[in-house]
């Protein structure tokens, strides 16, 4: 019980390396997400994405090139914690994209429930966005604590 405390303590001291793990998650997620794309192992998605879209091939095709690199390079970017909030808001457009346009059809608990995994990883990607880099990262937060201020001294206010 003696350990079960320790750790529960370490836990509560160290916040932010908590949502360092579910950054590199999600930074796990969307660079697979980003090869699949890539190599177009996700199925039919890009051809499906074409032919949703209509007649602009041309705006299709630069959607699709901006997704996947966004989701891998982004990815990348918040595995590493390299640029942390710039990797995360380069996903937030895809992700509302995703949530308003792709997957709000089929509704709440639906099969698939992709709606519902595009809404939690637009959220916490919103969180992350806000949070920035925690310890666990490259331009994490290895800055310099701000200089105590100076002790106050009734003496020097003029009055002897």
């Amino acid at each position: 019980m003696h350990k079960w405390r320790q750790r529960l303590a370490w836990t509560e001291a160290h916040p932010k390396v908590w949502l360092d793990l579910v950054r590199i998650y999600i930074g796990l997620g969307l660079f697979v997400r980003g090869v699949l794309l890539i190599t177009n192992q996700g199925g039919d998605f890009v051809s499906a994405a074409i032919t949703r879209t209509g007649e602009s091939w041309l705006l299709s095709a630069a959607l699709l090139h901006y997704v996947s690199l966004a989701h891998l390079i982004g990815g990348a970017m918040l595995i590493f914690g390299i640029l942390t909030r710039i990797g995360a808001l380069v996903q937030l457009p895809i992700l509302a994209g995703a949530v308003l346009f792709v997957h709000r059809g089929e509704g709440l608990m639906a099969a698939g429930q992709s709606f519902e995994f595009a809404a939690l990883v637009l959220f916490l990607l919103t969180v992350v966005a806000i949070a920035g880099p925690g310890p666990v990262s490259v331009d994490g937060e290895s800055r310099p604590p701000a200089p105590a201020p100076a002790p106050h001294d009734e003496n020097l206010d003029g009055i002897h």
